[in-house]
């Protein structure tokens, strides 16, 4: 049976967070709050988690995994950033945006695109989440938090325990925070792309329009 801590989304208690990373630290599977919806998501070494995750969401190997980084000093580190790309990263993370790069030999390959070594990273606008990261001290791997079926993410913590108690470890109630999508931005060419749009500000990646 999981665990189900209350964590104020504006000031998060530091006993709890430091549970949680234990939890997560010790190969744990944890529903929690990000600044565009609920994901869930564990440690970046932990195989096991990864495919209990794939079971809950009854997804395959080919789904992509979200890297989910506390700054742009841990997205450097798992991805190929050079100067045009850090200075976009730089000015919108945090924030609702999903970056996709090539990946750095720090990312197992399991987590990348099967025909291209890519990942998709962030850095969450949420005072949970980035307590979370901070004191893991890593990356986590998530995926946004629906259930098998659904085609929107869950939004009530209450319902995800009543729901999922049995098969993760931890769910944190950090409050409502929304149920839209990341924006995700391709950074591999000279030019980004704008791949999804979403929550997060879409503009400064499109093509301006012809006068």
């Amino acid at each position: 049976m999981s665990q189900f801590f209350q964590i104020h989304p504006e000031n998060p208690q530091q006993r709890l967070i430091n549970q949680a990373a234990d939890i997560i630290n010790q190969g744990g599977v944890v529903i929690f709050p990000t600044d565009s919806a609920y994901a869930i998501g564990c440690h970046i070494g932990e195989k096991k988690a990864i495919d209990r995750i794939r079971r809950i969401r009854q997804i395959d190997s080919r789904h992509n995994f979200t890297l989910m980084c506390r700054d742009l000093a841990e997205i450097s580190t798992y991805a190929k950033v050079d100067n045009s790309a850090y200075r976009l990263l730089k000015a919108y993370t945090p924030g609702s945006y999903t970056f996709i790069l090539e990946a750095t030999r720090e990312v197992p390959r399991r987590f990348l695109h099967p025909k291209r070594r890519t990942i998709g990273l962030r850095v969450p606008d949420c005072q949970v989440t980035q307590a979370l990261l901070e004191s893991l001290s890593s990356p986590m791997m998530s995926v946004t938090m629906i259930l098998p079926g659904e085609k929107e993410p869950m939004i009530d913590p209450y319902e995800m325990r009543q729901l999922l108690e049995q098969q993760v470890d931890l769910i944190i109630d950090g409050g409502y925070c929304g149920m839209e999508a990341t924006t995700v931005v391709s950074m591999l060419d000279d030019v980004p792309e704008l791949l999804r749009e979403g929550k997060g500000d879409p503009s400064p990646f499109q093509e301006p329009s012809a006068a």
